[in-house]
């Protein structure tokens, strides 16, 4: 376990190395949609992820965001984002990060989200705590939603279907102390490990998105679930992470949403 995590560090901050030299130049961006970008970038990362995993563990499985997923034979299996936050990367705008996980017989094992720009290295090990380059994180000790800082994110199809975040965004907006919506949601999370923010909420995003980042969050002592309080799996339709002390005052507003 401790070479693949020496190797693990190695290839993150590579790819992260990668974004932060390309960062503000021209980019080539197609759309998978109408509003969901990827960049020359996000496959160069990719590219360069999967063929160090695949090279150094020909038996590993590689769930990846821009290409088809490797299914490997045996009990391990790479998460990786090599870009998220793909739309802030192409503007110049400056939070995006680098997400990779390990999951060893299907349960999440270890985790990152690498911000190169600033040089933040968010961890966790299943059972040893989370970390910012070495240094050990918890979650915050705000415990009144009123008091909360919060992320959320919006759907990339928000043009055309109406679950959308938007009945969520409102009324959150008027319980909380503020929100923000950053563009990453592996950064978001993991500064809710960190105690940047209290809380973060976010529909329809894909397990590249959130598998090194529940890790993270739940390691720094924090509580990870899906939008009506069941468990928080990589399939989950939703996710809702907080500190622990706010997460029943956030389900319960996001619930009277959803009845509305």
């Amino acid at each position: 376990m401790d070479s693949i995590i020496h190797f693990a560090h190695s290839i993150t901050r590579e790819a992260g190395k990668l974004l932060a030299e390309r960062f503000g130049h021209p980019q080539e961006v197609d759309f998978k949609g109408d509003i969901d970008m990827v960049t020359e970038t996000d496959r160069l990362s990719e590219r360069l992820l999967m063929e160090k995993i695949s090279s150094a563990f020909p038996d590993h499985g590689i769930l990846s965001e821009e290409s088809p997923a490797v299914k490997g034979n045996s009990e391990w299996r790479w998460v990786i984002d090599p870009l998220d936050g793909t739309t802030n990367y192409a503007h110049g705008f400056p939070f995006f990060c680098v997400s990779i996980a390990l999951e060893k017989q299907g349960s999440l094992v270890w985790g990152a989200v690498f911000d190169p720009l600033r040089d933040e290295m968010f961890e966790a090990a299943l059972g040893a705590g989370a970390r910012l380059n070495g240094s050990p994180i918890r979650v915050s000790k705000v415990d009144r939603l009123a008091d909360a800082f919060l992320a959320t994110g919006f759907p990339y199809d928000i043009r055309v279907n109406p679950d959308n975040n938007l009945d969520h965004f409102s009324a959150m907006a008027t319980r909380s102390l503020a929100i923000r919506r950053a563009g990453s949601a592996a950064l978001d999370l993991a500064y809710t490990a960190a105690g940047r923010f209290d809380g973060f909420w976010e529909l329809k995003l894909k397990p590249w998105d959130t598998a090194a980042g529940t890790l993270i969050v739940s390691e720094a002592g924090g509580c990870v679930t899906d939008l009506d309080g069941s468990d928080h799996h990589l399939e989950s339709p939703a996710v809702v992470a907080s500190n622990g002390l706010i997460h029943g005052e956030m389900l319960a507003v996001l619930g009277e949403s959803v009845k509305k």
